[in-house]
């Protein structure tokens, strides 16, 4: 395993496995199989709903606490810094651990000032090791980042070869703050599977089109949480530290960039109408 060191000094693992949209009946054996596979760092969230399951694969997983690596985030309907204190401990609960390794505030709606304020609290506190931001694009990060007491350690962003992300991380390099990529396999779209560049390179190290992908991101300094739930891909998604790209191949693959969201725009107006009204429910 590969680690970067986040700007608090807590090392994170470079690979870990993501449990967006696992419904909560297949969280537990999901989060089971990856830590078997080799991870042992976990992404999870409030939104996500599956928390509770994630707790129970953490506690009868074998693996020491210490050995892991759970990161959280705070969802929108708990912006507030009463709310995103009260959802902290609940978080914690669910998750049946002491502290989380990271958490972060999902998406820059509601008051995420007040909500961080409480991250920093716990912070203090030794509920949490780091504290980030996810979905902050450049201009939201750069006027949060110079409004608040603790430079957000994480921005967790989409990140793929079809979306790098260049712009985001020059300034994210410049506040220290690391960058994680969410959909790093950019849930196939574009036939990233099958591309002809990613193909054509993992061909060389015997290695598919995805491992390719994120043995890019990695080398390109991202941490990445694929989703699978299937016990051979997460394994296959975990074979990225027997090989390593060129700096011809890396160059390569920066021109698959098409600089866009594949999923959503997050400057449209009703994509926010429709982040507001899901932190009102």
């Amino acid at each position: 395993m590969e680690y970067a060191a986040l700007n608090n000094g807590i090392q994170i693992p470079m690979l870990g496995y993501g449990v967006f949209q696992i419904p909560r009946e297949d969280t537990k054996r999901c989060v089971l199989d990856a830590i078997s596979a080799g991870y042992r760092s976990i992404d999870t969230a409030q939104g996500y709903y599956n928390e509770e399951a994630v707790g129970e694969a953490v506690r009868d997983c074998g693996v020491p606490r210490a050995e892991l690596f759970l990161t959280t985030k705070i969802w929108i309907s708990n912006g507030g810094y009463e709310k995103a204190l009260a959802s902290i401990d609940e978080s914690l609960t669910k998750l049946q651990t002491d502290y989380v390794d990271l958490m972060l505030i999902h998406q820059p709606f509601n008051d995420y000032y007040g909500s961080y304020r409480a991250m920093e609290e716990s912070y203090r506190a030794g509920k949490i090791r780091a504290i980030g931001v996810s979905n902050f694009l450049p201009d939201r990060f750069i006027d949060f980042a110079g409004f608040v007491e603790t430079t957000p350690a994480v921005n967790q962003l989409e990140v793929h070869v079809f979306q790098q992300q260049k712009t985001a991380k020059e300034i994210l390099k410049k506040h220290g703050t690391q960058l994680m990529a969410w959909s790093p396999l950019a849930q196939g779209k574009n036939g990233i599977f099958s591309n002809a560049l990613l193909t054509e390179i993992g061909e060389k190290y015997g290695k598919t089109a995805a491992q390719v992908n994120l043995r890019f991101l990695i080398q390109s300094g991202v941490v990445v949480i694929p989703k699978s739930t299937h016990k051979e891909r997460m394994e296959e998604n975990f074979q990225l530290f027997d090989f390593c790209l060129t700096r011809e191949e890396m160059r390569r693959l920066e021109t698959l960039d098409l600089g866009r969201s594949q999923f959503i725009d997050h400057y449209a107006p009703e994509v926010a109408e429709m982040f507001v009204n899901a932190g009102r429910i």
